[in-house]
């Protein structure tokens, strides 16, 4: 009955010590793929803007943590992390790109992405070069 004991304490130690860790590194996973995925939204309404030469614009909704593609009236691409929760707080809750590629508007945008203790961001210059984690 004593090794028994000994037996579950020692695994409690162990999973109270590696819990924290496995929570950790889910959340930085998580971050990291969201954060690929609105890059690859960015890339999608630059390389429309591009292609057709309609003004395509990128809208974030932090408060659903979407961020959603749209050229006119039509939606191209969405994404969306609130399930996994992923919270975003952009600069500002648009971007738009011209037939040229490069950003419409008075300012860059930077999109950080939360999740846990894990944080990542992008970054959106005006000349539409996504840069991330800085």
């Amino acid at each position: 009955m004593t090794e028994l004991v000994t037996v579950l304490g020692v695994l409690g130690v162990l999973l109270a010590v590696t819990v924290p860790r496995a929570a950790r590194v889910l959340d930085q996973a998580a971050v990291r793929v969201a954060r690929q995925e609105a890059a690859r939204l960015v890339a999608v309404a630059r390389g429309h803007a591009q292609a057709t030469g309609v003004p395509t614009a990128v809208t974030i909704r932090e408060a659903h943590a979407t961020v959603v593609v749209h050229a006119g009236p039509d939606t191209l691409a969405r994404g969306g992390w609130g399930m996994a929760g992923i919270s975003l707080d952009a600069t500002r809750d648009s971007l738009a790109f011209g037939p040229d590629g490069l950003g419409a508007g008075a300012a860059n945008l930077r999109l950080v992405l939360r999740r846990g203790a894990a944080a990542d961001t992008l970054s959106i210059s005006r000349l539409g070069r996504v840069r991330a984690g800085g």
